[in-house]
């Protein structure tokens, strides 16, 4: 019982984190906070697809708050048709000004990541930019986008990423950072920097092996590999797979209704629940437990460092 209160209250400190403040001024931006109405019982809401050659900058990460059934989802999309939805600057900024916003926003339960645009999820950094970009703004950018994926991995409510199109590189890291991950039969995944002769730099080498193992992930980032929504989900990769739609949502519509499931549980029981299986993770690896472990087997005092 202290355990779950000493969690509540940790939680509740992070939750605080983000300024209403700020969060009031992303959510008035137009195209921000407008509701998707459900519509009838079970029926899902409007995908709001556009498919135009180039979106302008404001409209590259769509945030949409449902509504009806199911009010307390919300859904950020990505819509960088022209360039795949690769992560540039833009978008990151973007991201993480929505990721801010929602984190502390009591009244979501659920949050989606999809793509906006057929047949792709993410293809990873804008190559383009980072090519005109200086070797200094390369290092920002990878930290920013690090800190960003980092940011909505520490979202206090479950997160799904609805994988209906190719994830690669970057792309992958952002949905490997969610809780849950959902991918139509006919996506193709994976971390491919080293064909790049370069590593993921978004925390794809901690959280893949968390994901699969550390052996298999080795495998596939030292092969470069591209897997299907059938293999990802033998792996591991992803919690389910989806037969694809004439629409190319499937997944998203499986991403809604796994959230659905949650909207009747406990909020304030999700958010420790997902707070204390995250921070459970992080402990067992640390250095201090190996050297407690080796500490008892030497019977000797152990010498703890933080790590």
């Amino acid at each position: 019982m202290a355990a779950a209160l000493g969690g509540l209250g940790l939680l509740r400190g992070r939750v605080r984190l983000a300024a209403a403040a700020a969060a009031t001024a992303f959510l008035g931006r137009p195209g921000g906070r407008a509701p998707v109405r459900g519509g009838a019982a079970g029926a899902l809401p409007s995908a709001g697809r556009s498919y135009g050659s180039e979106a302008k900058e404001e409209e590259e990460l769509r945030v949409r708050y449902l509504d009806d059934e199911h009010k307390g989802i919300v859904v950020l999309g990505l819509n960088r048709s022209h360039a795949k939805n690769a992560l540039n600057k833009n978008l990151i900024k973007m991201m993480s000004k929505a990721v801010d916003a929602l984190k502390s926003d009591k009244k979501v339960r659920t949050v989606i990541f999809r793509s906006e645009v057929p047949g792709i999820f993410c293809a990873g950094a804008d190559l383009k930019e980072r090519a005109k970009m200086h070797s200094s703004e390369v290092s920002s950018f990878v930290s920013k986008a690090r800190a960003t994926i980092n940011e909505m991995a520490n979202l206090p409510v479950p997160t799904i990423a609805a994988i209906d199109g190719t994830a690669l590189g970057g792309g992958l890291e952002l949905a490997l950072a969610c809780d849950i991950r959902v991918a139509a039969s006919s996506a193709k995944m994976g971390l491919v920097e080293t064909k790049l002769a370069i590593i993921p730099g978004a925390g794809g080498t901690q959280r893949l092996p968390r994901t699969i193992g550390v052996s298999l992930a080795k495998e596939l980032i030292f092969s470069a590999r591209i897997v299907d929504g059938e293999e990802a989900k033998s792996i591991g990769l992803i919690s389910h797979v989806v037969e694809q739609n004439e629409t190319g949502d499937a997944a998203y519509r499986r991403a809604l209704a796994l959230a659905r499931e949650f909207l009747p549980q406990g909020p304030v029981a999700m958010r420790v629940a997902k707070l204390a299986i995250n921070q459970g993770m992080e402990t067992i690896p640390t250095k201090d437990r190996i050297e407690g472990l080796l500490a008892f087997k030497e019977k000797r005092p152990p010498r703890y460092k933080g790590e």
